[in-house]
């Protein structure tokens, strides 16, 4: 029998992997600061920075057996980056070591940092093989704090490194769904055709995203998986796109005309618009979510801005037995029109 914590279950990753488990009939409980709307699952209100909070709290999650690690703070530095989320994860096994829960396996998300994307051109397609960075990473660090805890208390663990997560939460900074999500929905309300906001270069550039429930695939498989004990996986959805090609698809879904790229600092442009969007909540009756907390601006102007190829390779993941994939196109248009069923943004009609 499994028992499953999913640690930072409000965001993107936690919330669909949480989800994917009770539909596959698993025990799950999910630990976040903030309750999570909407659950279906028993939450744990637990603020992992504080480690006598972190310890009693999981007292509750005793007969957990797989962990899922899906915790993270943005920091400004590099530095308060690896305390801080390092911080996250060592609190989060002492927990359930001094809990004394059976824990077999623990899944823990890394991403293109891992390689270098957030410093500019990496070698590509970059392979989970490749030679760490001289430059410190927190990935880096709680990548070693758990194989020393696995080799010391004898459970398994799998790091899985997606690209752009795509999927349907609020108050989650790096989530391009929602920028583009939001960021239509106004310009459509302002009358003004869409734009890709970021550089021609970037525009240009191979990308690649992985969808919220395709992770959560992955998660499950890797929790029962023997080969992916010990193993890096990078997991996307299979394919690459250009900005170029998917932002024409955007407007004709919204059923807006296209102009060419102009480069905007969504950071800058967007707050100004809080009020006109309060105004479409009311009008259009949709879900009330503060402004702030529905789209992270600024990762998106990193995004529209990375002017290089970012393309990792999936092969291992496929050779090791997990080969599901799906249409970034395609899948980027479900989950827009979701949306909209779901009141988060205005109907396209």
């Amino acid at each position: 029998m499994k028992s499953v914590l999913v640690a930072g279950a409000g965001g993107v990753i936690g919330r669909h992997v949480a989800d994917e488990y009770v539909r596959r009939g698993v025990p799950v409980r999910g630990l976040s600061r903030r309750p999570v709307a909407g659950a279906r699952w028993q939450h744990l209100s637990v603020d992992l920075l504080d480690a006598d909070a972190a310890r009693t709290g999981i007292e509750a999650a005793a007969d957990t057996t797989h962990l899922v690690f899906g915790a993270y703070i943005e920091r400004p530095t590099t530095r308060e980056q690896i305390e801080v989320n390092s911080a996250l994860l060592r609190n989060a096994l002492q927990g359930l070591e001094a809990a004394g829960a059976p824990l077999r396996h623990v899944t823990l998300y890394q991403g293109g940092k891992a390689y270098g994307a957030h410093l500019g051109y990496f070698n590509t397609p970059a392979k989970e093989r490749d030679p760490r960075l001289i430059q410190p990473n927190f990935y880096y660090e709680q990548e070693d704090i758990l194989r020393a805890a696995a080799a010391e208390h004898g459970f398994e663990a799998t790091m899985l490194r997606p690209e752009g997560v795509v999927g349907y939460a609020v108050g989650n900074p790096m989530n391009i769904l929602m920028v583009v999500a939001v960021y239509a929905s106004i310009s459509r309300e302002l009358g003004q055709p869409l734009r890709f906001p970021g550089t021609h270069a970037a525009y240009d550039a191979l990308y690649q995203v992985t969808d919220a429930s395709l992770l959560a695939r992955a998660t499950v498989w890797a929790g029962s998986e023997p080969r992916a004990a010990g193993e890096v996986y990078n997991i996307t959805n299979g394919d690459q796109i250009r900005w170029r090609h998917l932002w024409p698809a955007f407007a004709r879904h919204f059923d807006m005309d296209y102009a060419e790229p102009q480069p905007v600092l969504l950071a800058e442009a967007m707050p100004q618009y809080e009020d006109l969007w309060n105004e479409m909540v009311v009008e259009h009756d949709l879900v009330s979510t503060p402004f702030r907390d529905l789209a992270g601006w600024s990762f998106g102007d990193f995004i529209f801005r990375s002017g290089f190829d970012n393309v990792t390779s999936t092969i291992k993941a496929r050779q090791h037995g997990f080969a599901d994939c799906l249409d970034t196109e395609d899948r980027f248009i479900e989950l827009l029109q979701g949306l909209a069923t779901d009141k988060v943004i205005p109907p396209v009609a």
